[in-house]
């Protein structure tokens, strides 16, 4: 089934423990888009890049699949570029540059040929963005997921709610989802954050794994405990762009077939860490896909067959 991505197709400049880099290729529309590729080949993108981005990252992103028609090329102008540095735990980080420069007044357009499209992933983006994509639509998708962050629970908190009431899934970290259910205990905070639109909530732990909850419904997925992370950038990004394209690749919205859509998240994010950038999600073979799955399913699955 079909998919439209709407996010951000960035520069990132990352410092962390094993080395620095300079200007490289991220954003969360790249790191979805790339994500959910290796389920999908039906996926569009909304973006907006600079006449400074190259030519040869749009030709591989529609290389693989990806419907490139809806980013904008400002001419004149400069893409969005971040850098920033992670402490040794890699859990913390220091943003040292923000540079919004397209991104400041942009203004989505949803091409013709993206019209009838059967899922929607909002990128994190600022709300009003992200509303105003969800209105240009003639027919609602099928499942509209969205991300989010604590910026604009501070300063946007108005349109959040609104653009909240109009999505069927929220994809958030632990912070965030404290900050903005205002409990500590991330089953009450779930509720709250439920009630304010969104059937369902993902609550991304980091590398302590992710929840997914439904009502009175619960899932976890463990973290794959990995020999070294290089690179948490867009982990965030390719989790959500796996659980997408899983469920667009399937076309089963259920609670159970988002449990599989939420491995199959962790594992893409999995590889992310891997490698600075987008690097290790270039080339990615579908046997790696699928044995790394499999690493997550082992290692919850077991027999027990006595239990007192």
């Amino acid at each position: 089934m079909s998919l439209i991505t709407v996010g951000s197709v960035a520069f990132d400049a990352i410092e962390t423990p094993f080395g620095k880099t300079d200007k490289i290729i991220g954003g969360a529309g790249t790191y979805i888009a790339l994500s959910s590729s290796y389920f999908t080949n039906d996926q569009k993108i909304i973006s907006v890049v600079g006449d400074d981005f190259p030519n040869e990252t749009l030709a591989d992103l529609k290389s693989r699949g990806v419907d490139i028609e809806g980013i904008q090329i400002k001419q004149g102008e400069k893409t969005f570029f971040w850098s920033g540095k992670y402490h040794n735990d890699m859990n913390s980080r220091d943003t040292l540059v923000t540079e919004l420069n397209v991104l400041e007044n942009f203004d989505p357009i949803v091409p013709d040929s993206y019209q009838g499209s059967d899922f929607l992933m909002l990128g994190n983006l600022a709300p009003a963005v992200q509303k105003s994509v969800i209105e240009r639509l003639q027919n609602r998708p099928k499942l509209i997921a969205m991300d989010t962050m604590n910026f604009w629970m501070d300063i946007a908190w108005d349109d959040l709610m609104e653009t909240l009431k109009l999505v069927d899934v929220l994809i958030i970290n632990d912070e965030e989802a404290r900050q903005m259910s205002k409990e500590y205990s991330l089953v009450r905070a779930a509720k709250v954050i439920m009630a304010m639109g969104p059937k369902y909530l993902i609550i991304k732990k980091g590398e302590h794994g992710a929840l997914l909850f439904e009502g009175e419904k619960i899932f976890y997925a463990p973290a794959l405990p990995l020999e070294e992370v290089f690179d948490p950038t867009g982990a965030g990004d390719t989790f959500a762009g796996g659980f997408i394209g899983y469920l667009a690749r399937t076309g089963d919205i259920s609670f159970d077939n988002m449990k599989s859509a939420v491995i199959a998240g962790s594992a893409m994010a999995s590889f992310c860490v891997e490698k600075f950038g987008t690097e290790r999600l270039m080339n990615l073979s579908q046997d790696e896909i699928y044995n790394r799955i499999m690493e997550f399913v082992n290692l919850v699955n077991f027999d027990m067959e006595q239990v007192m």
